[in-house]
């Protein structure tokens, strides 16, 4: 079957008419190119929220009413975005001379300023006993938007947020903003503002009601709370109890706050609701340490031991130089404080001295804000086998108290503050010891932030066990240095008392260090410090060994982990101070 060719050529006819119709569409659209002409001040802000400006892209609408369009649009979003910066008489011209080029030029006109504040207060604050005047004043002076600032939106709605924010932390639980409002004259640029605050009745703690206790003691959420029924409400507080709640190993979530029923406000009731962590928990993590070698440990812990909701911890640490098996509970605190009591079995072999010991002890800590006390009691039998002297043996009853105040920006990782501790410890003869003995001890460490997130360290520490002799007086009340984190280029307590071949502890400590960190990489720094101190019997035989050198620093998620390489003056060497554990 043919076909005619005169139908062919009509058929190739109209597909060429086709494809020059979509051909000329397609050139018909053309690309739209646009540029802003602002003062600098807004023109981030313009670039960054106006579509006109903000899109990649651009095609110019055929018709003219799309284009109308799309200037109307553009001239909104810039007027609606200045005015959020208080520029509320802006000049908008969108230069279409080229038709393909538009030129966006912005004159933002007189930045509003604050010209006048009309603050009101009602509610229980108003009339409540020790309020006044004096109170409201302060509130006031605590405006963050006062005459003569410029208005912007983003600080109105602050100001607003933080006068709020002052009223209710304390007392007010249900305070609101009743009304605002900001009058803007665009002629003068001036605008007033005018805000009443609503305070409600003042609220007044009330009973503890806990919800989703389970397996734990019905009390043990009490044990932990420091809030005083009948107190005033203090957000600050309750934050704190919530906060020391979820540290402790007992809860996965804690949510605490009042009942905010204004007709309960006379005694609210504390909503405390929690979730119970896992009570049991095994580990086993190795590491390595140039102070006592390589290292495996396994441990385990049960955070509702009988169901009383005590804390049994309890562990096996296994050291090339040192080992350790231990077993401490826990008790719920009561209160501030909160009472432990344990046994441990523990051996060394560090330069040339063998102790192994064996001991029993309680203890009791209190915390309030950043000051911690331990008190502690121990009965302890030890045995001490220097190189080339005799062994010697001992029981002994101690007593120590410890006092440590940690005013730093972070636990973990410091970079300004600083950590105060003193110890005072020691036994009696008329209690087991060979003779009376006293050990004082402090340390200082100090952390001062430098150009930006470098850190300069200087720590001190010093200490005497005041007795007789050292005879009889177990070694954790004498004293050693060198190593890591005390005199740098040393071996790891080799400054003391030369006893045969063995180095024991003495009556006398004094270390200082000084260390400058920079760090080149958030998580990368180099460390240059310099260390000096020894430990002695007497103080004639004090005699300050230093070493100094260099070391690099890796930001972990436990802390900053050192490698110092240090030359020890006194022996005249170079030596590699490291610590790194893994637990898996």
């Amino acid at each position: 079957m043919s076909v005619p060719c005169r139908w062919l050529r009509a058929l190739a006819l109209a597909l060429s008419v086709a494809a020059a119709g979509v051909g000329g569409a397609v050139q018909a659209q053309q690309a739209l190119a646009v540029r802003l002409d602002a003062p600098d001040g807004v023109r981030p802000l313009l670039e960054r929220h106006v579509r006109l400006l903000d899109r990649a892209g651009l095609i110019l609408p055929d018709e003219a009413a799309d284009r109308a369009a799309m200037i109307r649009r553009a001239r909104r979003e810039i007027a609606d975005l200045l005015a959020t910066e208080g520029h509320f008489s802006p000049r908008i011209r969108i230069d279409r001379s080229e038709a393909a080029r538009w030129v966006v030029e912005v004159e933002p006109g007189p930045r509003t300023e604050v010209a006048a504040v009309d603050i009101a207060f009602e509610g229980e604050i108003v009339t409540a006993d020790g309020a006044g005047q004096e109170q409201l004043d302060a509130l006031r002076a605590r405006w963050s938007l006062p005459v003569g600032a410029p208005f912007r939106q983003a600080d109105w709605d602050g100001a607003k947020q933080g006068l709020l924010d002052a009223v209710s932390t304390r007392r007010y639980a249900v305070a609101r903003i009743a009304r605002s409002r900001a009058e803007i004259d665009p002629d003068s640029a001036r605008a007033r503002l005018t805000l009443t605050v609503d305070s409600g009745p003042a609220f007044y703690l009330g009973e503890l009601v806990v919800e989703g206790l389970q397996h734990l003691p019905a009390d043990l959420v009490a044990r932990y709370s420091l809030l005083r029924k009948g107190a005033p409400y203090d957000r600050e507080q309750l934050l704190a109890f919530q906060t020391g709640l979820q540290n402790t190993p007992h809860f996965g979530s804690v949510i605490v706050d009042i009942e905010r029923d204004p007709a309960q406000a006379a005694a609210a009731p504390v909503r405390v609701q929690v979730t119970e962590a896992l009570p049991k928990h095994f580990g086993v993590g190795a590491g390595y340490s140039t102070n006592t070698g390589a290292r495996v440990e396994a441990s385990y812990r049960d955070v509702n031991l009988r169901r009383r909701g005590w804390e049994l911890s309890t562990g096996l640490r296994l050291e090339q130089r040192r080992h350790a098996l231990y077993a401490d509970i826990f008790l719920p605190p009561q209160g501030r404080h909160r009472d432990s009591f344990g046994a441990l079995f523990e051996g060394s072999d560090l330069e040339g001295l063998k102790v192994t010991s064996q001991a029993l002890g309680a203890a009791r800590i209190e915390t309030r804000g950043d000051i911690e006390t331990r008190l502690a009691l121990r009965l302890q039998h030890e045995k001490i086998e220097p190189d080339g002297a005799l062994a010697q043996s001992s029981n002994t009853l101690t007593a120590n108290w410890t006092w440590t105040k940690r005013a730093v920006d972070q636990l973990l990782d410091p970079t300004r503050g600083y950590v105060l501790e003193f110890q005072v410890g020691g036994g009696t003869a008329i209690a087991l010891a060979e003779q009376d003995f006293v050990r004082l001890y402090s340390r200082f460490v100090r952390y001062w932030p430098v150009r930006g997130s470098d850190v300069f360290i200087l720590r001190a520490e010093g200490g005497v066990t005041l007795a007789d002799s050292r005879e009889g007086i177990p070694q954790d009340f004498l004293f050693r240095a060198g190593g890591a984190q005390s005199v740098r280029g040393y071996d790891y307590q080799s400054l003391g008392v030369r006893e045969g071949g063995a180095t024991v502890g003495g009556r006398y400590l004094g270390t200082l260090s000084a260390e400058y960190v920079h760090w080149f990489e958030p998580q990368w720094g180099a460390a240059f410090f310099v260390d000096a101190g020894d430990a002695a019997d007497s103080r004639t035989d004090f005699d300050l060994h230093a070493g100094y050198g260099i070391g690099a620093r890796w930001r972990s998620p436990a802390g900053p982990l050192a490698i110092d390489l240090a030359w020890g003056q006194r022996e005249r060497r170079l030596r590699l101070h490291f610590g790194v554990a893994i637990a898996f």
